[in-house]
């Protein structure tokens, strides 16, 4: 009985697409088409993949442009082949290839013949997969890892102010632990605007700061001769830091929203999430208020997309 099993060489703009029986004793004989990456002829890419009645579909993890061929795959192509009569307990079945698993001979860089090298080493288990998760997880982690980009922007920020008041001798770090605390941001904010007068910034600071003010007021005695540039460019960043925080917020309430929908979704056979809110302060969802999913098959890694040596096949 013929198992087909279809192999994509992904580009940025064009696609390299084989098909080939693999349950023939002699050498495949593949079937090729070039489809173009843009959403309807990724559309034709799904249509014909079931005109040829693929099982199995390999594709490279070619940097960020396997995603979208990911995605339309798993919309019109993976649904049809589950649910067909008579599919295979593999039939749907997307596999993720690392590139370099697929690596060929120098200088024998070909789309067509890349493609068929995807199939034949998914075949003989010589292929690095990569585990991906469902919708809803990429979804979650796509807005973590947006919030996480914009924290580690704060803390580069955070670094350039310090480095900028050093330039301008206001040693204020020495006696303020956080640059970014209210204490220290109203004294900034107020530099930035055109102060002058050591002791009128001092009196900013709060009462509960460890610091005197004879103290802030040495620290900040530069700024009666400050440079207007360094005025600018702390107001620059100062600017730049309240815009950072407002989408940092603004991503807490996208991840509400998203954690309000996964706790919805009881009737779809998941595990029951336990009830637990979300707060701005929590840094990552708790592993059991995530759906609970079968481990994936044992030739991929389930600590996400950690690529894992195939080791086994399950026969379809």
């Amino acid at each position: 009985m013929s198992y087909r099993i279809a192999g994509i060489d992904v580009h940025k703009k064009m696609l390299a697409v084989v098909v080939s029986d693999v349950e023939i004793e002699s050498e495949y004989q593949f079937e090729r088409r070039m489809f173009g990456s843009n959403p309807e002829q990724l559309r034709s890419l799904a249509a014909w993949l079931i005109e040829q009645e693929a099982e199995e579909v390999v594709m490279e993890s070619t940097a960020q442009y396997w995603k979208p061929v990911w995605g339309a795959l798993e919309r019109y192509w993976k649904p049809i082949r589950e649910k067909r009569e008579g599919a295979r307990r593999r039939s749907g079945t997307l596999h993720l290839a690392q590139a370099q698993s697929n690596r060929g001979r120098r200088g024998r860089k070909r789309d067509f013949p890349d493609a068929e090298r995807l199939v034949k080493r998914l075949v003989a288990r010589e292929l690095i997969l990569s585990f991906v998760p469902d919708v809803e997880q990429r979804l979650w982690r796509t807005v973590t890892h947006k919030k996480y980009q914009l924290r580690c922007d704060r803390v580069r920020l955070q670094n350039q102010v310090e480095s900028l008041l050093e330039e301008a001798h206001i040693k204020l770090s020495s006696f303020v632990s956080d640059l970014l605390g209210l204490s220290a941001r109203r004294m900034l904010k107020a530099l930035a605007d055109g102060e002058t007068n050591p002791a009128a910034l001092a009196a900013l600071a709060d009462g509960r700061l460890r610091a005197t003010p004879e103290q802030l007021c040495d620290a900040l005695g530069a700024c009666a001769e400050l440079n207007a540039v360094y005025r600018r460019l702390l107001k620059m960043a100062l600017e730049e830091l309240q815009l950072i925080e407002e989408q940092i917020g603004e991503l807490d309430k996208e991840m509400a929203s998203l954690l309000s929908q996964l706790t919805r979704m009881q009737s779809s056979g998941w595990r029951r999430c336990p009830v637990w809110e979300w707060t701005p302060r929590s840094r990552s969802l708790p592993k059991s208020a995530l759906p609970q999913q079968p481990f994936p098959p044992r030739n991929v890694s389930p600590r996400g997309w950690v690529p894992a040596r195939a080791t086994t096949r399950a026969q379809a």
